[in-house]
């Protein structure tokens, strides 16, 4: 499957799809069982032509199997989801003092003083019961090149890994064809809330919003410095794609903003 909105913003990466399927892609990038690995490494690596899998053991963080969609890991967080509230915000010294705390923070040092993402574990509580979980219902998530996605896969979520000014060109494409609304949010969250479980919620509602996200400042140094993510449910993909026949895509002005980027 080609893109048309790839083409005319001419990116440099593919878009990613994620799919959720039963059948494991041969010859597919999977983190191993137990293994820490950034969810959002693998997305770059399908950007670059690979295609990645995840499972319900392989999934890298409890972040990573959050935001793919394998219902809420963070209740599996090292000695309770109060102590990710606090990792997330404050710390928790008290806990890192105990035997079992200072057991878990030699791997796990930012537990003590907190990655300080959010001001307190209360408002981290707050965020995390807000996140629109779920545990899908298929064995296997995976990422792909979208060039290489096949007539009978059903996708859920097309990611473009995009610079500023084809960001810019995402936003204007997204609005061009809709009523007055917001039609695209950059809310808070780990990079692959932001690729996968908040544009899988947003993929059931009538009209969907696209995300953009890698804003996640722990996800950073997985990508290039001046790339962020526009996620976009697949109906919205499909509508975006519509439109860019016709489109200032197509005028001097556009083409101007991209002789800069070439």
């Amino acid at each position: 499957m080609h893109s048309a909105i790839a083409k005319a913003i001419e990116l440099k990466y593919s878009p990613v799809a994620v799919l959720w399927t039963n059948e494991k892609p041969e010859g597919a990038l999977q983190f191993k069982e137990g293994r820490w690995g950034c969810v959002v490494a693998m997305l770059r690596a399908a950007a670059t032509g690979k295609t990645a899998v995840f499972d319900r053991k392989t999934f890298g963080c409890m972040g990573g199997g959050t935001g793919l969609g394998f219902g809420n890991l963070y209740e599996n967080f090292p000695g309770g989801i109060e102590n990710f509230y606090s990792f997330l915000s404050n710390g928790n010294k008290e806990f890192c003092r105990t035997e079992m705390g200072k057991n878990i923070v030699r791997n796990m040092p930012a537990l003590e003083h907190g990655e300080r993402y959010v001001k307190t574990p209360q408002l981290t509580a707050k965020f995390v019961e807000a996140l629109p979980m779920r545990d899908v219902p298929a064995e296997y998530v995976v990422y792909k090149p979208l060039e290489q996605v096949e007539d009978n896969e059903e996708l859920k979520v097309v990611v473009f890994l995009a610079n500023p000014d084809q960001l810019s060109a995402l936003v204007v494409l997204a609005n061009y064809a809709r009523e007055a609304g917001v039609h695209v949010i950059a809310p808070f969250g780990a990079g692959c809330h932001q690729t996968c479980l908040l544009p899988y919620s947003e993929g059931e509602e009538e009209t969907p919003r696209a995300i953009i996200g890698l804003t996640d400042i722990s996800a950073r140094k997985q990508v290039d410095k001046d790339i962020l993510s526009f996620a976009v449910p697949y109906k919205m993909f499909l509508e975006m794609e519509d439109n860019v026949a016709g489109s200032f895509l197509e005028r001097e002005e556009w083409q101007k903003v991209l002789e800069r980027n070439r």
